[in-house]
C-alpha cells in the first residue's frame, strides 16, 4: 500500500477562479481512489486547515503531490502561507529537524536536516505562458525551463525536507489557448508512466 498526499495550491483570487487547479486536484484523486494498493488523504489550502494535521498528512505520505498555478511567477499566496505554517509546524515533528549543520563546523551540510528521506514528491504548475516562452532562444525565460528556473526554489524547498523528485509535469497557455480534455489525456498518461516507475 503507498499513501498519496495531494495538495491543491490553488484558490480563488481576482480573476484566477481555480477552477483548472481544482479540475485537476479532483482527477488525481479519482484516479488513485481507482487503484488498488493506493490510500488517498488531499488537501485545499483555500480551506480551513489544522497545521498539525497537515504535518501528519507528510509523515503518513509515501508520494506528495502538489498541483499549483504560477502567479507572477511564485506560488499562490495562499499556498506560500501554508508551506511556511505547516512546514515550522513540523520543525522537529517530522519535515526537519534542523537546517543541517553543526555549531563545529557550520560551513558544510546545509539542507541536510530533512526529516522526510524516502518520500517522493510530484510536482504540477499551471501557467499563462505559452511552451516557447522556455524553449526559444531571445523568448522571456531565457531557455531555462520551469524546474531550473522558476521552480528551482521550490524544488530545493522539498530536498531541505529530505524528499526526492519523482517527477514533473507543466501545463502552458492554459488562460488563452487550453484544451483542457487534451491536457487531462496526457497528465493521466504521464500518471501512468510515474506509477509504473514505483512498482
Amino acid at each position: 500500500m503507498k499513501n498519496i498526499f495531494i495538495i491543491n495550491g490553488s484558490h480563488p483570487f481576482a480573476h484566477s477562479g481555480g477552477k483548472f487547479n481544482e479540475t485537476l486536484f479532483n482527477t488525481t484523486s479519482k484516479y488513485f481512489e481507482s487503484l488498488n494498493g493506493f490510500a488517498v488523504k488531499s488537501t485545499q489550502v483555500g480551506d480551513v486547515y489544522d497545521p498539525k494535521e497537515e504535518v501528519e498528512k507528510f509523515k503518513w505520505a509515501d508520494i506528495v503531490i502538489y498541483h499549483t498555478p504560477i502567479w507572477w511567477f511564485q506560488l499562490p499566496f495562499g499556498f506560500k502561507n501554508y508551506i511556511d505554517v505547516v512546514f515550522t509546524e513540523g520543525h522537529q515533528n517530522g519535515i526537519y529537524s534542523s537546517d543541517g549543520r553543526s555549531r563545529k563546523n557550520p560551513e558544510i551540510n546545509y539542507g541536510t536536516g530533512g526529516l522526510m528521506q524516502g518520500k517522493k514528491y510530484i510536482l504540477t504548475t499551471s501557467w499563462n505562458a505559452p511552451k516557447t516562452a522556455f524553449t526559444l532562444e531571445n523568448e522571456f525565460f531565457e531557455q531555462k525551463n520551469v524546474d531550473e528556473g522558476v521552480m528551482f526554489g521550490f524544488h530545493k524547498m522539498n530536498t531541505f525536507t529530505g524528499m526526492e523528485l519523482l517527477a514533473t509535469h507543466h501545463f502552458h497557455d492554459m488562460e488563452k489557448n487550453a484544451d483542457v480534455p487534451l491536457e487531462l489525456k496526457e497528465y493521466n498518461d504521464f500518471l501512468d508512466g510515474v506509477i509504473d516507475n514505483t512498482k
